[in-house]
């Protein structure tokens, strides 16, 4: 059980990862003529994740493209940067406590 959990959440975890290069990317290239926001579809890509296959990267539609063809907004890739640190921080804790229920367990069995 505790094996297919902390699958799950490394999984999470490297997407998470993976978003906020994208996110870094995004930023640093706000004034780079005709770049075009790239992103992953979060939710898709972790319920279709499989070890070792890397996301599918897309640029996201409905984005106002600014006449030198850069369609980067800063305040959504704030928003994300945001949103990722809140996720990334959830997910260490709850990698924590499991890691700490583990050990308790192991320790139990020991003195048992």
């Amino acid at each position: 059980m505790f094996q297919s959990v902390a699958v799950d959440a490394e999984r999470y975890m490297t997407l998470l990862s993976e978003r906020q290069k994208l996110v870094a990317s995004n930023i640093a290239n706000a004034d780079t003529p005709g770049y075009s926001t790239k992103d992953i579809d979060f939710r898709t890509e972790f319920e279709n994740a499989s070890e070792g296959e890397t996301p599918t990267v897309i640029e996201p539609a409905g984005l106002v493209t600014k006449a030198d063809g850069n369609n980067v907004n800063l305040d959504r890739e704030a928003r994300l940067l945001s949103e990722n640190a809140l996720r990334f921080s959830i997910a260490s804790n709850f990698a924590r406590g499991e890691l700490s229920s583990l050990r308790s367990a192991i320790q139990e069995g020991k003195t048992s």
